[in-house]
């Protein structure tokens, strides 16, 4: 009776001990949740103050009145919908593209025997050591020697190098059972109609998350639109509100009113689809690990 008595003890205090162990890991999430949140909510409600009363001295946590002359008056005031068309516009033309090859090139790298596959496959991997800002100037000087700055094709192409979403729909094309291949190809399926009917309808998940993951990245860009878009009518929403700011003077309100109306869409995004998007930061984060 004693030793189960104090089997019982051990049990038990070990119990209590990972019991506040988790109580301590959860108050410490909830604290660094806090901290990253406090510039996001500090940022929207300054939005909804006046300009006198965002720079009043003193930590105000709420604004005296709601009101919205700071979203009034960026939209007004600015070509705040022309930029969200420019930014729409590349956005999708991204998405649309960098997808579509994307889920090419995985396939063929995947299903094909060609000369030079893992040579290329290589190559692929070892873009990831290359940083995208590191090509910016290459970039740059291509868009010029074309003549396409200020457009926005010019804006879309360089744009198109995400070797991340090769290597996932390589990944799973390999996981794909060889039967499935071998059966289109006995009905006479050609390579295309092996990868839009057989492979590609078989990870309709994948192509939603890369796709959402893409678009959110693709309006969230700044330097390359920055470079590539000179001229206001053609700047996308996140080039066109830091442009401009500057014009606001000290008017925080305004600024900052801009601000949340340039990430409203993507924050609406990640809303609707936060699963798609963890899946596929998930899917992400493990080829880059």
């Amino acid at each position: 009776m004693t030793i189960d008595n104090g089997s019982t003890a051990i049990k038990t205090s070990g119990r209590s001990f990972f019991d506040l162990g988790g109580w301590l890991i959860t108050a410490l999430t909830v604290i660094l949740a806090a901290i990253w949140f406090f510039p996001l909510y500090w940022a929207l409600i300054t939005s909804f103050r006046t300009d006198d009363e965002a720079v009043r001295p003193g930590v105000h946590l709420l604004p005296d009145a709601f009101n919205l002359k700071g979203y009034l008056f960026v939209i007004t005031n600015s070509n705040l919908p022309t930029w969200y068309l420019n930014s729409l516009i590349t956005s999708v033309g991204v998405t649309v593209l960098a997808v579509f090859m994307a889920a090419c090139a995985g396939y063929a790298i995947s299903q094909l025997r060609f000369p030079g596959r893992m040579a290329l496959w290589y190559l692929i991997l070892a873009s990831f050591m290359v940083p995208i800002s590191a090509l910016i100037v290459n970039h740059f000087i291509i868009i010029a020697g074309v003549k396409l700055l200020n457009t926005h094709l010019g804006i879309i192409l360089p744009m198109l190098i995400t070797p991340v979403t090769i290597i996932v729909y390589k990944q799973f094309f390999d996981g794909m059972p060889r039967e499935y291949r071998e059966a289109a190809v006995i009905d006479g399926a050609n390579e295309f109609q092996l990868l839009f009917r057989v492979f590609l309808p078989m990870n309709w998940g994948i192509t939603t998350a890369l796709a959402i993951i893409t678009f959110i990245g693709a309006w969230n860009s700044f330097l390359w639109p920055f470079l590539a878009a000179q001229n206001e009518k053609m700047m996308t929403v996140t080039v066109g509100i830091t442009a401009v700011q500057d014009t606001f003077g000290v008017a925080y309100a305004r600024v900052l009113a801009g601000a949340v109306l340039a990430g409203l869409p993507v924050a609406m995004a990640y809303l609707i689809f936060q699963r798609k998007v963890t899946q596929a930061i998930t899917l992400s984060a493990g080829i880059k690990g």
